[in-house]
């Protein structure tokens, strides 16, 4: 079987080292580790600002990156294993141990330990931190800031409801290529709402229909309860229960909720019927 390009960091001119032997490349190479120091970081299909957006990664994400192009970097996620181009100036080395993820939506990184000091920039949930003080209800994080200490968790304090978790997005725009809470696509949302479960979830809605288990796919839509993926070609939502499907869409442009059965009827003229639902 063909490597996905998303998800494998080679090309017929360069490849990562770990696929020596795998893939036919003219050169390989191990890479530098970075990681993510801004609040996000926007994963280019090519190396230019105006680019196409494929993905984002988080702060204190790490990528491999194997090549260094006008500020960007090609390379890979460790998260999730998706590819493409980073922008050099939003990632530092060496990488650090992270000790905390956000667990509120989204908060502030603020310059000093106080609600009145200068904030730097936001990060939104599942981003992780490097935790190295703390001063009060504040946490300092390295190559961050100081952080509430009540928007953040221990990396292995999970929710447990992925339906609840996609809620919070609720209203958040529609970004095609977005993980983070101001603005984010569908798959997406199902990626993070997932994570902050503590549920590995590939990146792609076409990736997202081998997770779990399959759901018989009936045609009343009976059957259904919440936190089931429904999958379409193309798009893919979570139902809040039996009827109500919540999903980040270009027809609203934004996270909303809409009765599964309404969706069906829209959608299905423009992609197909679901392709199968499955339960996390």
């Amino acid at each position: 079987m063909p490597l996905d390009p998303r998800v494998t960091l080679y090309r017929p001119d360069l490849a990562h080292d770990r696929l020596l032997g795998q893939v036919e490349s003219t050169r390989f190479v191990a890479g530098t580790e970075y990681q993510v120091s801004a609040g996000v970081c926007p994963v280019r299909k090519e190396p230019f600002y105006g680019a196409e957006q494929l993905s984002q990664a988080l702060h204190g994400e790490t990528v491999t990156v194997l090549e260094e192009v006008d500020g960007f970097g090609w390379g890979q996620m460790t998260s999730d294993g998706y590819v493409g181009w980073f922008d050099i100036a939003a990632l530092s080395a060496p990488t650090l141990p992270v000790t905390h993820r956000i667990s509120a939506l989204r908060t502030y990184v603020f310059s000093e330990p106080s609600i009145k000091s200068a904030p730097l920039f936001l990060v939104s949930l599942n981003a992780t931190l490097a935790v190295e003080a703390r001063e009060g209800r504040f946490l300092r994080a390295a190559r961050a800031g100081w952080i509430v200490d009540r928007h953040c968790a221990a990396l292995d304090a999970f929710e447990s409801d992925p339906a609840g978790i996609a809620l919070r997005y609720l209203g958040s725009p529609y970004f095609w290529g977005g993980k983070e809470s101001l603005g984010l696509d569908c798959s997406g949302l199902v990626q993070m709402s997932l994570v902050a479960c503590g549920i590995a979830c590939p990146r792609d809605s076409d990736m997202q229909r081998s997770l779990g288990s399959a759901v018989e796919v009936r045609d009343d839509l009976s059957g259904l309860q919440r936190d089931d993926i429904i999958c379409w070609k193309g798009h893919v939502g979570i139902m809040l229960d039996s009827e109500q499907l919540l999903h980040a869409n270009a027809h609203h442009m934004e996270t909303a909720i809409e009765p599964l059965a309404e969706a069906v009827a829209r959608i299905t003229p423009l992609s197909g019927p679901i392709l199968t639902i499955r339960r996390p």
